[in-house]
């Protein structure tokens, strides 16, 4: 089945206000291109889950998507605190649960599961504990050691942005492997973008390769740069500059609805927001080829 769709009309189909949305992605494939989708398209009150809150959940916390936030580290990675979601948090503006990296993992875990709960062993993370009420302490039944247990997190929509990927949803992921493949199971419906979408034959020919089977996948968007600021291993860099920028428009109310204005609103999409970061950003994202060797799966 082919399920190839624009960005836009993936966004408006599976997106619904209110929704459970989970942005996968751990440093790099971070779906920039979908949250500024989000934001165009006005969606609103939106629970945003994700490990590592980067700049696209203060982006669209500042466009005012969001109601909720579920997380366990959140910052503005190597630079600082993410300033709009951390303002909205003190000022009672957003609702949120905090977990560990582990507790978040073992969240989607159980959802893809179909489990209500996982178990984990205990932390020194006690004021996790304190601050939120949903982990909590349960007894194994077998040695009747102490556990902690945390809920199944089934998101309504999964976005993960991968390397390449088929028009049916077969994708490769290689890199950082962040929580993208437990998202995909745990989510009801999963949003995939793309740098590259391939003969069904490339995805074939490394098996090991496919972190993400079509056959849970929603929607496909062929959306080259779709990461950027973050990086996509082996088609363009980290915009390290971006990122010390953000610190400073976040920190400003005018320079975030600008930065809005400009790079969101005043864009209509992620090719159109390409070709406006210029020649020269786009000579200093590239990377030279490093390749892996060549893998022999012998005939099957």
């Amino acid at each position: 089945m082919n399920k190839l769709t624009s960005l836009q009309n993936a966004i408006a189909q599976h997106v619904q206000d209110g929704d459970i949305l989970y942005a996968a992605g751990f440093t790099h494939l971070i779906p920039f291109a979908a949250g500024h989708e989000i934001i165009r398209q006005g969606k609103k009150n939106l629970t945003l889950a994700r490990a590592t809150p980067d700049l696209i959940y203060d982006q669209m916390v500042a466009a005012g998507c969001a109601r909720k936030v579920i997380f366990s580290y959140m910052g503005n990675p190597g630079v600082g605190s993410l300033r709009i979601v951390r303002s909205a948090l003190e000022k009672g503006e957003l609702e949120w649960e905090e977990y560990s990296h582990f507790g978040m993992i073992t969240r989607l875990q159980a959802a893809a599961s179909g489990l209500p709960f996982l178990p984990m062993n205990l932390t020194g993370a006690t004021d996790l504990e304190a601050a939120n009420p949903l982990i909590r302490r349960i007894t194994d039944p077998y040695s009747g050691r102490e556990l902690i247990a945390v809920p199944a997190l089934q998101p309504d929509v999964a976005i993960v942005h991968v390397q390449r990927a088929d028009a049916q949803g077969n994708a490769h992921l290689w890199g950082i492997v962040g929580e993208q493949k437990e998202v995909a199971f745990a989510a009801k419906r999963v949003i995939l973008t793309a740098e590259e979408i391939v003969d069904p034959s490339v995805i074939r020919s490394d098996p090991n390769r496919t972190l993400i089977p079509g056959f849970i996948v929603s929607a496909v968007c062929h959306v080259p740069g779709a990461a950027h600021p973050s990086y996509a291993q082996g088609y363009y860099d980290r915009d390290n500059e971006f990122y010390l920028e953000w610190d400073k428009i976040s920190a400003d109310p005018a320079l975030t609805q600008a930065y809005l204005n400009e790079w969101v609103y005043g864009v209509p999409d992620r090719e159109a927001y390409w070709a406006k970061l210029g020649a020269e950003k786009h000579e200093k994202l590239k990377v030279p080829a490093l390749m892996s060797e060549a893998v022999n799966y012998g005939k099957y």
